[in-house]
């Protein structure tokens, strides 16, 4: 089989590369790039940095596999349909997951057919994501399904991709542990072997990438009362208790961030709770979307752990209910349905109460 294999420069990716050429198959390696610049940040992140160390890895790979490698510039693409969706939102007090939205719009979408603009030929496109990809042969659906290692589970940045999608994609460190991976690249001598890894979308204060002027506004609690101040709504979010910088008798955690008023609202953890949520944007990815309400399990942040809920579908929009409320719900971050391993849906969260 013909198999676009996206590597990173990144242990996993490099793993999945001699995996499936091990197996007999056409390997060719590409790499996407999303950035058009230099940002001053931490190396290891997807977004930023000069790449030239990431892509100087992700060639070495391909010359110790020998595959062929190519690089896919989509710098112009993510920056009109990522990047600018990402700050918007940010601006507006909202806390987006660009995660999320590159897996969508541009990993999984744009990567794949740009490369095939190039001339690369190839039937499946295969990652390194800690995920499972199979068909049920009941419903004739392909299920995404949460990879064997809970703490490296990948599924909550996935659930976007279409049946379509799905079809089309293999995830084949799904069925390994960490430790597997790294263990099968020191003894094949993968060029990467030892580097430490990496997941952050961008190491440092999102705030720099805005270029933006500071508007300052006051944080106050839930009756209006003044606690101090801030410099932009942008610095916050939803659940945050550090460098609120006020003294108060206990902690305090961001409740609400009101762009309206310009105003951060905070309050008491125990303000924080909530026991419904709506999201909108529903992908409905094991199932064709109920009638009925229905149990699930729920994310609300990829490092979360699954809760109990009961699941209200109405029109493109999904009502969530907690069995037990749960703290810092915040918008434009995902919810995401489970039942076991299986991905059912998920969408983007409007609101909490």
């Amino acid at each position: 089989m013909n198999i676009l294999v996206g590597v990173s420069g990144g242990v996993d990716s490099a793993c999945v590369l001699n995996i499936l050429k091990a197996q007999g198959h056409s390997v060719v390696g590409a790499m996407m790039k999303i950035y058009d610049g230099e940002i001053k940040t931490i190396a290891n992140s997807c977004y930023g940095t000069d790449k030239k160390k990431e892509i100087n890895d992700a060639i070495a790979v391909c010359n110790a596999a020998d595959v062929p490698f190519y690089l896919v510039d989509l710098s112009k693409e993510f920056n009109e349909i990522v990047f600018s969706e990402f700050k918007n939102l940010y601006l507006n007090g909202l806390t987006p997951n660009p995660c999320v939205m590159c897996n969508k719009f541009i990993k999984f979408g744009l990567f794949p057919k740009a490369a095939k603009k190039m001339g690369l030929r190839f039937e499946k496109f295969a990652t390194g994501h800690y995920a499972r990809n199979e068909l049920n042969p009941n419903t004739l659906r392909y299920e995404l399904k949460k990879g064997i290692n809970p703490k490296k589970d990948q599924t909550y940045f996935l659930y976007k991709l279409s049946q379509d999608e799905l079809k089309n994609i293999l995830f084949p460190l799904g069925g390994y542990e960490k430790e597997q991976v790294r263990k099968y690249a020191l003894e094949n001598n993968i060029p990467v072997a030892r580097k430490n890894d990496s997941q952050d979308f961008y190491k440092g204060n999102y705030s720099d990438l805005f270029d933006c002027e500071k508007i300052e506004g006051n944080i106050t609690d839930r009756k209006g009362n003044v606690l101090g101040h801030h410099n932009g709504i942008w610095n916050y979010t939803i659940g945050q208790r550090k460098g609120l910088k006020i003294a108060y008798s206990e902690p305090l955690y961001v409740l609400e961030i009101d762009k309206a008023t310009n105003s951060v609202i905070v309050g008491t953890k125990d303000e924080t709770y909530n026991k419904f949520l709506v999201a909108n944007d529903v992908n409905w990815v094991a199932l064709n979307q109920p009638k009925e309400p229905f149990e699930a399990t729920a994310k609300i942040r990829s490092a979360s752990n699954p809760v109990d809920v009961i699941v209200y579908p109405y029109d493109d929009k999904i009502k969530v209910e907690f069995k037990n409320e749960i703290s810092s719900i915040a918008p434009a971050q995902s919810v995401v349905l489970y039942h076991d391993d299986v991905v059912l849906a998920g969408g983007s969260i409007i609101k909490a109460y």
